[in-house]
């Protein structure tokens, strides 16, 4: 790991979120869903009926007020830098957005299963898919990759889940859904670069 290299990506998509939120604040209210479904939010029916699949991408970058946006971006600067450091930029990006895109499929799966159709957007998809990623790679590194260990780790996974799973309004399937993309991902992207440096 180059101590001198710098999270360029995860400053980056932290940016843009804090960009599109703000641009949108000017013209409405972000805490609304008709006016968040009217800016490519997830919704099933436009997805499935209107087959406008650009939602599953662009309501990683759409966040329900202000609360919603920094406690995502916190987390976000947090395990993404951590992540970035480790797997480097174009691995990171691939993680987080199959990850983000992942989330939303099993979130859209399970709404049409139960029948339920919700106005969701968020970047915690994606954010619970870079845990998934780190915690892999803890595991692989036996137990330890700088300040992060498997037990925090771990901890840090379950405790999200359970706050998701205790919280109203929020996309537990996405979350879920995330995590297993991320831990599957990285470990295809991380077992490659761990034989490539061999």
């Amino acid at each position: 790991m180059n101590k001198n290299q710098k999270a360029v990506c995860t400053t980056g998509l932290i940016i843009v979120n804090i960009a599109v939120f703000l641009l949108l604040t000017l013209f409405g209210r972000t805490e609304d869903a008709a006016f968040m479904l009217d800016h490519g939010a997830m919704y099933e029916p436009y997805i499935i009926e209107g087959h406008e699949y650009y939602r599953i991408f662009t309501s990683l970058f759409l966040h329900f007020g202000i609360n919603h946006l920094l406690n995502n971006m916190v987390i976000l600067g947090a395990i993404g830098w951590n992540l970035e450091m480790e797997v480097g930029r174009i691995r990171f990006l691939i993680i987080y957005f199959i990850s983000g895109i992942g989330g939303n499929l099993v979130s859209l799966y399970f709404n049409i299963l139960q029948e339920t159709n919700v106005v969701s957007a968020g970047a915690s998809g994606a954010i619970f898919g870079l845990m998934g990623a780190l915690l892999y790679i803890v595991i692989i590194n036996r137990g330890r990759v700088g300040r992060l260990t498997g037990r925090g780790m771990i901890f840090m996974v379950i405790l999200s889940l359970y706050f998701g799973a205790t919280s109203s309004g929020v996309d537990n399937f996405a979350h879920f859904g995330g995590l297993v993309f991320g831990f599957l991902t990285a470990v295809c992207l991380y077992y490659k670069r761990k034989k490539c440096a061999k």
